[in-house]
């Protein structure tokens, strides 16, 4: 039978962004509750080592930190409930959602935290050799590359700077494009070219992810777009940079989005054009989409979601008094 769970401030997503604006939001005691989604703990539970989340000297494990969150955010008052949300209503005062079981939610206020996933090629080995030389994100595992040869698969801006900022800690970065002109922006484009630290391979598609002895990345298949013709090339470490995918499908006619599906929100806010409706981490970032920076986010979205009830409440005595 169907249950009804209701919260000052119901948050869908659970990966840094709604973990930590459960940890504001239930310090300020908002009894938040945390719908999961399909992918509990977000992005981290698949990223093994991490090592640019302050406040651990040693490299420390994505989905350990993402457990130590969740656990702070019980300790403090948060509950956590697995559920796959299928629909929302964020038309009237308060926020309703639905799970996948039938399960209602409802909140005076709503946090959307359900991130964007990187589009992967989908190719052989691709996914098999995942934290072991290829990755979605050169800034967050770049480091570990450092004076190793690596490759940046894609055309577009996330590929061209992905590949600039591969050069801070390697001197043989190859950018691979399947046709024969990039998509970039025309200034990226040209620090592009004129890095000597960098070569661009055209016309070639990556047929598969070739793994080594040691279980590692060794290299990758190529085919030409032009001629057929196959080649590998060998590597320490593949980043595919061909774009990422707000989990934003809910939301499609219900709040603003830009033209790829990212949540808008006022500048320097998590605030969406709907009031008590906030967006924190990667489904409003499509620039820095960071566990740091998401959970930055999720902490003002708790900030906000706490103002809004008070001036709510405010409004309300305000009414009764001169009533």
């Amino acid at each position: 039978m169907a249950t009804t769970h209701k919260t000052r401030m119901l948050i869908i997503g659970s990966g840094p962004a709604g973990l930590s604006a459960a940890i504001y939001g239930a310090r300020a005691g908002m009894a938040p509750i945390v719908v999961q989604g399909l992918q509990p703990g977000g992005q981290l539970t698949i990223t093994t080592d991490v090592e640019n989340y302050p406040g651990f000297r040693e490299v420390i494990q994505g989905p350990w930190l993402m457990q130590e969150m969740e656990a702070q955010a019980v300790h403090v008052g948060t509950r956590m409930l697995w559920d796959t949300i299928t629909s929302v209503d964020i038309s009237g005062d308060t926020f309703v959602a639905v799970g996948d079981g039938g399960d209602i939610y409802e909140g005076e206020t709503l946090v959307i935290a359900t991130g964007a996933q990187a589009q992967w090629l989908g190719v052989p080995g691709e996914q098999e050799l995942s934290g072991k030389g290829v990755s979605a994100c050169a800034t967050c595992d770049g480091f570990f590359y450092r004076g190793k040869k690596v490759v940046v698969i894609g055309g577009g801006n996330t590929a061209v700077e992905e590949a600039l900022y591969l050069t801070n800690h390697s001197d043989d970065v190859t950018l691979i494009h399947r046709r024969d002109t990039l998509r970039a922006e025309k200034i990226l484009q040209d620090r592009l070219f004129a890095h000597p630290k960098i070569k661009v391979v055209w016309n070639q598609r990556v047929d598969r992810f070739l793994d080594g002895d040691d279980g590692g990345l060794r290299a990758l298949a190529l085919i030409d777009t032009v001629t057929g013709e196959q080649s590998e090339i060998l590597t320490d470490g593949a980043f595919v940079a061909i774009g990422h995918v707000p989990a934003t499908e809910l939301f499609k006619g219900k709040l603003a989005m830009d033209e790829t599906g990212y949540l808008l929100v006022q500048p320097g806010t998590p605030k969406t054009d709907v009031p008590g409706v906030f967006a924190a981490g990667d489904v409003s970032d499509h620039i820095y989409r960071q566990a740091i920076t998401a959970a930055g986010m999720g902490c003002m979205a708790a900030l906000d979601a706490e103002r809004y009830l008070a001036a709510k409440e405010f409004e309300r005595v305000t009414e009764t008094v001169q009533g």
